[in-house]
């Protein structure tokens, strides 16, 4: 007699929170943000001020806020077309190893085609204005597990 009273609290329970659960967790809210990447091989100075000119310049974007020492830039992206609308957008950028500068573009109220097509210009004005990206050296070999050139392990 317990252990079916038991069983039909546990299923009542489990019942409730299929039922209940999306209405009292609203996933929405909790949607992951994406973003589109890419990794320059030019110098930050270089993919800094590339980013500015393009932004501002050449896509005629409003830049809200700057901080180069920080890596990140706010700006007002506008859809073309007869809808214009403003969306919140940002660029970061950081220095990773051997001297290449990861950018991500995230406009979070749009698809990712929007972020892609930015990433896609910058990369595009940054050979145009400095050519063919500077040769970075290879990475060291990986140094054997013994430590020893002789083949015998320990």
């Amino acid at each position: 007699m317990r252990r079916s009273i038991c069983s039909t609290f546990v299923g009542v329970a489990l019942c409730a929170s299929v039922v209940a659960g999306p209405t009292l967790f609203d996933v929405r809210q909790y949607e992951a943000l994406a973003a589109t990447s890419y990794e320059s091989p030019y110098s930050f100075d270089q993919t800094w001020s590339t980013a500015i000119r393009l932004l501002r310049v050449d896509m005629g974007l409003e830049i809200t806020e700057k901080d180069q020492s920080h890596g990140y830039l706010l700006f007002k992206y506008t859809t073309s077309g007869s809808g214009q609308k403003v969306h919140s957008a940002s660029m970061e950028m950081v220095k990773g190893p051997r001297d290449v500068v990861r950018v991500t573009v995230q406009i979070n109220s749009l698809p990712s085609y929007h972020e892609q097509m930015i990433i896609d210009k910058l990369a595009k004005k940054l050979f145009a204005e400095y050519g063919d990206p500077p040769k970075r050296p290879d990475p060291p070999p990986p140094v054997p597990e013994d430590g020893g050139a002789d083949g015998e392990g320990s």
